[in-house]
């Protein structure tokens, strides 16, 4: 007899790309987004085994590589906690300097074959791109390097943030649709989240999918 039983991948490399343009400070989800993403985004340190390469990648109107891969947890979960935000939406340039990440994951001993590691991208967006390549484009280079991108729109239909120059609250909306392209281009897979729970719960999901395999077992 045998039974289906998840067991750890320990080559993995994971790239988590965090939206951190001004959209993220709305408060619809309590107390903001970019507090709820962080600890969301920490929760989900702790889900994937301990051998896979984590790597931060925040975006706003750039793209920054703050942690390559590494299974340094705690440096990670550091940099996560002082992610800042600034103008611009980049979700493209998220793309392809999360790709950039990706070449400079270490190579575990008995890599030497130079076979593959997979690899995946989680984008974690509550907007639009406003500047720099498209989402195509980074996409596209996603599907070439056959890397799946796991897109996360995350926010609600009533956002709002103030700033200091408009009179008015500026609505921030999230936009589902081209999240969907960027995962459905890379064979990924394409999630909403609307609160708090819904995000965790989503990231649970991701690092089951990308962690784990089943195999049989006696």
């Amino acid at each position: 007899p045998a039974r289906e039983e998840r067991v750890p991948r320990e080559r993995a490399t994971v790239i988590l790309a965090i939206d951190t343009s001004l959209s993220m400070m709305a408060e619809d989800v309590p107390p903001d987004r970019l507090s709820v993403a962080q600890e969301a985004a920490k929760l989900f340190l702790t889900i994937l085994p301990d051998k896979i390469n984590v790597g931060l990648v925040s975006f706003n109107g750039v793209g920054t590589i703050l942690v390559p891969p590494t299974t340094d947890r705690a440096r990670v979960r550091t940099a996560i906690d002082r992610l800042e935000l600034d103008e611009r939406t980049a979700i493209g340039e998220g793309i392809l300097t999360s790709l950039q990440a990706i070449r400079q994951a270490p190579v575990a001993e008995g890599d030497e074959d130079n076979e593959d590691v997979p690899a995946r991208i989680v984008l974690m967006s509550d907007g639009k791109t406003t500047v720099g390549r498209p989402d195509s484009v980074g996409a596209a280079a996603a599907a070439e390097a056959g890397v799946p991108v796991h897109t996360i729109a995350f926010g609600t239909d009533h956002g709002v943030i103030t700033l200091p120059n408009e009179p008015a609250p500026i609505p921030v909306d999230v936009d589902r649709e081209a999240l969907e392209r960027i995962a459905d281009a890379t064979d990924g897979r394409a999630y909403t989240a609307a609160s708090e729970g819904e995000l965790e719960e989503v990231y649970r999901n991701i690092g089951s999918s990308v962690g784990y395999e089943l195999e049989f077992r006696e």
